[in-house]
């Protein structure tokens, strides 16, 4: 019978400390474990970096609110751009300049004096006048005396807003008076008729909240 060859007692301590601490392939639930660790890890360094980059507020990320903060320099830009970026401003009283016009000097027995204005935008920039019968006015006068006013029986008054450029002039059509005397009395009935024979009258006018300085003086024959 072959002996078996003999161990040495070393030899036997070394195959039984080896077998209590192995250190062949580990068991595959020990890898997939400490795999699961790391991806663990990996996904909380990437949330981390992705909440530095991308957080509430910021331009990189998309933000579900409807409120919108301006930066400080755009929110504080003054209303005069806004308004350059608009329409013109409204005229003001010192920047028009209204002037009563006639068509002639004198009128004989039966001629029927026209009456006009002119409106003149004196300021350096453009704006908007209401040149409409609604805020459009005449007025003849003899002396003291209102001998007649266009806007005493005035009907289906309208505004007309008009942009003026700087220095621009713009006259209206004309409007004839009837060489009567009016009031709002006087509408629906028929009016008198003033003095002629070399009478001086004055028209004034008005238009766009400004009225004319001076007067257009005729005479009536």
């Amino acid at each position: 019978m072959a002996r078996r060859p003999s161990q040495d007692p070393s030899d036997e301590h070394g195959v039984r400390s080896a077998l209590r601490d192995p250190v062949g392939p580990k068991d595959r639930s020990v890898y997939l474990r400490r795999r699961l660790i790391v991806l663990l890890g990996l996904v909380a360094v990437v949330a981390a970096i992705v909440l530095i980059i991308v957080r509430p507020g910021s331009s990189s990320g998309s933000s579900t609110s409807n409120t919108v903060e301006l930066p400080s320099d755009v929110a504080a830009k003054p209303d005069a751009d806004k308004a350059k970026a608009g329409a013109p401003a409204a005229c003001a009283a010192g920047s028009l300049e209204v002037v009563a016009v006639t068509d002639q000097g004198s009128y004989g027995d039966g001629e029927l004096p026209q009456l006009s204005l002119s409106v003149e935008n004196t300021g350096s920039e453009e704006c908007v006048a209401d040149l409409g019968t609604a805020g459009m006015s005449f007025t003849v006068s003899s002396g003291s005396d209102d001998v007649w006013r266009s806007t005493d029986c005035q009907v289906d008054a309208e505004s007309l807003p008009v942009v003026l450029k700087a220095g621009e002039k713009l006259t209206t059509e004309s409007i004839p008076w009837d060489r009567t005397r009016s009031s709002t009395e006087t509408c629906e009935i028929s009016r008198d008729p003033v003095v002629a024979g070399g009478a001086s009258y004055h028209l004034a006018a008005a238009v766009g909240g400004v009225a004319s300085e001076e007067t257009a003086q005729f005479l009536l024959y």
